[in-house]
């Protein structure tokens, strides 16, 4: 259990003693070596990794699956943001037992939740943190689990041997992701006509008034009008700065979704997001970076994020669950 360098393993178990058989020695290992360590997993494997680790269970933060992975782009940020507290210099791993939450998703979430556990590999490259994703194969669609061999460098089953060879690059693997999107009802033309705001140089305010007007008329509360606003004034920001100047804003909902779409016709150069990472505003930036931010804190201020960034032209759709 001693490495070097990042690791990002998935957990296949179909049976309590399965789970802690993978999770227990994996826990006192990093506790022995100093590592900080969570456990954010379900609320029954919670009690059963507690009772099983009885004294050292002190030395653990736990938390309750359903409390932390809310959306993808914010858990990914939360993670980081946790590391980065607790790297001590950067001279300290950190030790994770992250459990996604697959029920009750859409196929679109489950998408978005499929990227970001491939994205992983990208957002903690260059870190020694170890990361370990328990799946429960008694409950998990069969598409979840073969999509856990894609998204995990490694695969550890039940029995504690290591698979290692359906792991794809996380470049191919978000490519694919954005190819499905394409044809999903999530990036299709609205389902009726929408309201539409145009915007040019220095009226992005109005387009901001009209979204938490929005907000408000859909039932959503004062906090995430909020959110949403600031998320959609970011992104009309990044349209005038690099989409030439001027786009359109078009609000529209359903009864699960209040959706944001800012669209702009290019400026003939990719989005400084696009051009320097790759990856859309989903992996966490330099913090001493002078840009490069906009995307990603649109991500965290939203629930779930469509991108599609071109030099002639882009259109970011901001989702927001109701």
């Amino acid at each position: 259990m001693t490495r070097t360098g990042f690791v990002h393993q998935a957990l296949r178990y179909s049976s309590d003693e399965e789970f802690l058989s993978g999770t227990v020695g994996f826990v006192r290992d990093g506790l022995t070596a100093g590592d900080a360590v969570l456990a954010v997993v379900r609320g029954d494997n919670v009690a059963l990794l507690r009772d099983a680790l009885d004294g050292a269970a002190r030395e653990v933060d736990f938390v309750d699956a359903l409390d932390w992975y809310h959306y993808p782009s914010r858990t990914l940020g939360r993670y980081s943001a946790y590391c980065t507290e607790r790297e001590e210099g950067g001279d300290r791993r950190v030790r994770v037992i992250g459990e996604p939450v697959w029920t009750g998703r859409t196929a679109f979430e489950t998408r978005e939740w499929t990227r970001y556990e491939s994205l992983i590999n990208v957002a903690f490259a260059d870190t020694g943190h170890w990361v370990l994703c328990p799946y429960d194969t008694r409950v998990l669609p069969a598409g979840v689990l073969a999509d856990a061999r894609r998204t995990h460098p490694e695969v550890v089953p039940g029995d504690g041997s290591a698979d290692t060879g359906r792991y794809a690059d996380p470049g191919a693997f978000y490519a694919e992701c954005d190819a499905l999107a394409r044809t999903s009802p999530e990036v299709l033309a609205p389902p009726h006509a929408p309201r539409r705001v145009s915007f040019t140089r220095g009226e992005s305010v109005a387009a901001r008034i009209a979204v938490a007007e929005y907000a408000r008329r859909c039932g959503l509360t004062d906090d995430r009008a909020r959110d949403m606003a600031a998320a959609v004034h970011e992104a009309v920001a990044n349209a005038v700065r690099f989409g030439g100047g001027r786009g359109v804003l078009r609000l529209w909902s359903d009864p699960d979704w209040v959706v944001c779409e800012i669209a702009d016709a290019g400026g003939g150069r990719p989005t400084a997001e696009a051009r320097d990472t790759g990856y859309l505003g989903h992996v966490p930036p330099d913090p001493r970076a002078a840009k490069g931010h906009g995307l990603w804190t649109v991500r965290q201020l939203s629930d779930l994020v469509t991108a599609r960034l071109a030099a002639e032209g882009s259109t970011v759709r901001v989702h927001f669950r109701r």
